[in-house]
């Protein structure tokens, strides 16, 4: 990586770190670029990938991921020239072993909240277990699989770790309401492929992903347990 890169990734910061960048960029902190910040993230929560493309023919489903990828490069591009921040602001920092060693981990505490949520609090709350919208994730070729897997773990960490937690704790001045306000949005995007039972699952795995963004706060950390996560659902079949 070349010096002129350098600025853009950085390791996970301290306090101490932080409260230099806050003085380095005193105008993202300003209310009219905070709620900048807010309204992208309230745009990126509707569903444009489904409303763009209702249908769900393999071509259209490849239509819909390129729509996500294309929302992942907008906020990128948000961050990075309308903020004019770096992108160390999301968390993106130069991974090392210490990140795939704690993706690893984070991947393990979520699938096995998972278990919990399928086998048992699921059950004993006589809730539907989503079998079918399992098994048509399941039933997709392979390759699909993977890019989903992976623009899912890319794209949702982006925007509801490294951009929610970031932005709405900067917003609120609680760094828990930051977090507290990301994991409900992460839970209820997923309302409208899986439905009303899900919130369970969905709110178990995000409380583990932010747990560990705030642990850690670093972006390749989650995007590491988030595909594992999801491959151990959709790609060992």
């Amino acid at each position: 990586m070349t010096s002129s890169q350098d600025h853009l990734l950085a390791r996970p910061m301290s306090s101490e770190q932080d409260s230099r960048e806050d003085a380095v960029f005193p105008s993202a902190r300003a209310p009219r670029r905070l709620l900048g910040a807010l309204a992208l993230l309230m745009l990126m929560q509707l569903p444009w990938p489904r409303w763009l493309f209702p249908q769900e023919s393999p071509p259209v489903q490849v239509l819909r991921e390129g729509v996500y990828w294309l929302m992942a490069g907008l906020l990128v591009f948000y961050v990075l020239f309308v903020e004019r921040r770096p992108l160390r602001s999301l968390g993106v920092v130069k991974p090392d072993w210490k990140s795939l060693a704690w993706g690893i981990g984070g991947a393990a505490a979520t699938v096995a909240g998972l278990a919990l949520c399928y086998l048992v609090i699921i059950p004993a709350l006589g809730l539907p277990a989503q079998e079918q919208k399992i098994g048509e994730l399941q039933a997709l070729p392979l390759w699909f699989r993977l890019g989903l897997v992976t623009r899912a773990a890319v794209f949702e960490e982006l925007l509801y770790r490294g951009f929610a937690i970031e932005r709405m704790a900067e917003l609120s001045g609680r760094r828990w309401i930051g977090a507290l306000a990301a994991l409900v949005l992460f839970t209820l995007a997923h309302i409208g492929y899986w439905g009303w039972s899900h919130l369970i699952v969905a709110a178990c795995g995000g409380l583990v992903l932010t747990a560990l963004y705030l642990l850690r706060r670093d972006l390749t950390s989650n995007v590491v347990a988030h595909w594992l996560t999801d491959a151990v659902a959709f790609l060992l079949t």
